[in-house]
Order: C-alpha cells, then sequence, then structure tokens
C-alpha cells in the first residue's frame, strides 16, 4: 500500500465531515494483526482528552501539518510540550509507557501513530479525569 496525497487528502476530506475534527485509517493487514498501526488525519479544534497508554509506548511521525504533543504530569499540570512540524526537522515523537498527553492542532495534521499490541479502547485509569 502506498501512503501518499491522494490517501492523505481522502482522509482528510473524511476528517472534515466528522463531528470529532479527526478520522483514522487502520493500516493493519488482518483483523488478527496485533499490532495498532494507523494514519490519523486532524483538524485545529479536535479534543482529544488527556490519557495515557499503560500498556504501550507510542510513536507518531508526522507526514504533513503541525501540532504539539503535550504531555502532563499526575495532577494534569503541562511538563512538557513539543512541536512537531516537518518542515523545521521535528518529525516524530516517542511517548513513554503510561505518559499523560494529548495534542494542539494547529493545521491539518496527518500522522502515522504505532502502538504495541492489538487495539483495546482505553481504560477509566487511562483517561485523565
Amino acid at each position: 500500500m502506498l501512503i501518499d496525497n491522494t490517501l492523505m487528502d481522502d482522509l482528510m476530506q473524511k476528517a472534515q465531515a466528522s463531528p470529532r475534527l479527526r478520522m483514522n485509517y487502520d493500516l493493519r493487514t488482518t483483523p488478527d494483526d496485533k499490532s495498532q498501526r494507523m494514519l490519523n488525519a486532524m483538524l485545529p479544534g479536535t479534543q482529544l482528552p488527556i490519557h495515557r497508554h499503560n500498556g504501550s509506548t507510542e510513536v507518531v511521525v508526522m507526514l504533513r501539518g503541525r501540532m504539539d504533543e503535550i504531555f502532563f504530569d499526575e495532577q494534569g499540570r503541562e511538563t512538557e510540550r513539543f512541536h512537531l512540524d516537518p518542515a523545521t526537522g521535528n518529525c516524530a515523537l516517542s511517548i513513554p509507557l503510561g505518559t499523560w498527553h494529548t495534542v494542539e492542532v494547529f493545521e491539518p495534521t496527518v500522522i502515522f501513530e504505532a502502538k504495541d499490541g492489538a487495539y483495546a479502547p482505553l481504560t477509566p485509569d487511562e483517561i485523565f479525569s
């Protein structure tokens, strides 16, 4: 499968039509594939709750756009902010296991995300409240 502008443009159109202002594209080869690999198109204004992944690190690779990946401590205070923009050379980030994080999207953005293990919805202790 070629990941090209046509695929990313189509995904961005679906994100624009979504009330969540984002849309993902599953890159697994079969439903039995026990990894998580996806494209995620996001628009400014999308709301992603502060969350963590207790069973996996997460790798984010910017394909287009600009966004900040924001890390938080256990009290919900911002601890670090990483500006991702392929034009500046900041194009990827590895998020450590169990790190609270969210994003702020500044322009239409497409990222590649990878996590360990099969997909499982976030559990209540993985969403900051």
